[in-house]
């Protein structure tokens, strides 16, 4: 009999448990005591699951614990763990040892443990393989054996959510491999793919985000070129993308759990065999300055119209990492405020997407709806696109500003903006 238990209870994690529980008897298992609280009460703060799916959940006997001891009966373990970097850009690899050095503690013969997590190429044999067998005393395909199924959630997404996702899938030997396959298959109405080895599908994973982060780079040094030859980049996406191999993206923020972090796994695995990988960390750069340029422009623009800078009161709409969604990991909208921040402007958020008690909004000031007919702003940064950003009006945003308006536009959603990326 199948008893699984999810190893993280977040935007990846908790989905992957609500669909295995249509078929399977799971546990789901988290260190942080608020989480398993609120989703023990049937509420999901990252909004992936609504409360009718947790109660469904939880009426299939799916249970929510913190207490290792509840897991014991298990005998699939899929970890779906953060794998976040350090302040150095380097794999924080902690959370996924952690992870592991629980599940080996209470592994017995012939489980199974797939990992989900974005790791580089190597870290579920080399890394986690070590750490199972050192905690549980038993021999690596012989007593237990791994699979990796690299989660492709996207937050926010109510169409491609966990099961209409092909789901890559592999084992440490041929016969766990079509296992894991076979496991994941009944759940996945999207399909699988079978890749040949672990590592396989390790590096299937951080590439996936890599060639985005690399292709939305080259997007917004586009649009750095484009304005120095006074030609708007989003006409020119437009007439470019008539042609029908053409990789339809546009410039702006990368931030997040994935893009904005993955490339850097890859590098750091490049770099420890020696090789440069230039071309990925130079997209890397890029993107992380975007915040910087944006600032600078809406600093720019006050300046140009006699704006005082000390004191000046900016509105930066959207704070998550990416439109409709409460995530705020990895968010570049922070580094905005901070930039606008340093040049003595007083900052106020406005995003109705935003848990408040997140520790990242604390240092934020928050205003609760639109101030319109106020003439308070001495410049507006629309820095998401939620769906409600995009009905306002032009003279709601007039409405909003002291003097002329300042309309700086991240996400291409304004009609008309003073300065749009």
């Amino acid at each position: 009999m199948i008893k699984i238990c999810i190893i993280g209870l977040g935007y990846v994690g908790l989905p992957l448990a609500h669909a295995f529980s249509q078929k399977y008897k799971v546990v789901g298992f988290d260190i942080n005591r608020a989480r398993v609280e609120e989703l023990s009460r049937g509420f999901d703060r990252t909004q992936e699951l609504t409360n009718e799916q947790l109660k469904e959940s939880v009426k299939n006997g799916m249970k929510f614990t913190l207490d290792t001891k509840e897991i014991t009966g298990s005998n699939i373990y899929i970890i779906t763990v953060p794998t976040p970097i350090d302040n150095s850009n380097e794999p924080d690899l902690s959370p996924i040892i952690k992870s592991t050095q629980t599940v080996g503690r209470v592994l017995k013969k012939g489980d199974i443990v797939i990992y989900e997590s974005t790791v580089y190429p190597g870290v579920t044999e080399e890394v986690c393989v070590p750490i199972l067998e050192r905690e549980s005393g038993l021999k690596f395909n012989e007593a237990f054996f791994c699979g990796y199924s690299p989660e492709r959630i996207n937050p926010g997404d109510k169409e491609h959510t966990v099961t209409k996702i092909l789901k890559i899938t592999s084992g440490s030997t041929p016969e766990i491999a079509k296992k894991v396959d076979k496991l994941y298959k009944s759940i996945i109405t999207a399909g699988t793919y079978l890749a040949p080895t672990i590592k396989v599908a390790e590096a299937a994973k951080v590439v996936e985000n890599t060639q985005r982060d690399v292709n939305i780079a080259l997007m917004n040094e586009l649009a750095m070129m484009f304005e120095l030859m006074n030609i708007d980049t989003k006409d020119v996406i437009e007439a470019a993308a008539t042609k029908w191999n053409f990789i339809k993206l546009s410039p702006g923020l990368v931030g997040g759990h994935c893009i904005g972090v993955d490339p850097y796994y890859l590098t750091y695995k490049a770099q420890s065999l020696g090789y440069m990988p230039n071309l990925i960390l130079g997209a890397r750069q890029i993107n992380n300055g975007m915040s910087k340029i944006i600032a600078e422009k809406t600093i720019k623009h006050m300046i140009k119209n006699d704006k005082k800078l000390k004191g000046a009161n900016i509105l930066v709409m959207g704070v998550t990492f990416k439109e409709n969604c409460p995530d705020m990991r990895n968010s570049k909208v922070l580094d905005i405020i901070k930039e606008l921040e340093e040049y003595g402007c007083y900052v106020e958020v406005y995003d109705y997407w935003v848990d408040r008690s997140d520790k990242e909004t604390k240092p934020l000031t928050f205003i609760e709806k639109l101030p319109l007919q106020s003439k308070k702003y001495d410049a507006i940064v629309v820095a998401v696109g939620h769906d409600a950003f995009r009905e306002i009006t032009m003279e709601q945003f007039e409405s909003m500003s002291n003097g002329e308006p300042i309309i700086i536009d991240v996400k291409g959603v304004v009609e008309r903006p003073t300065w749009r990326l």
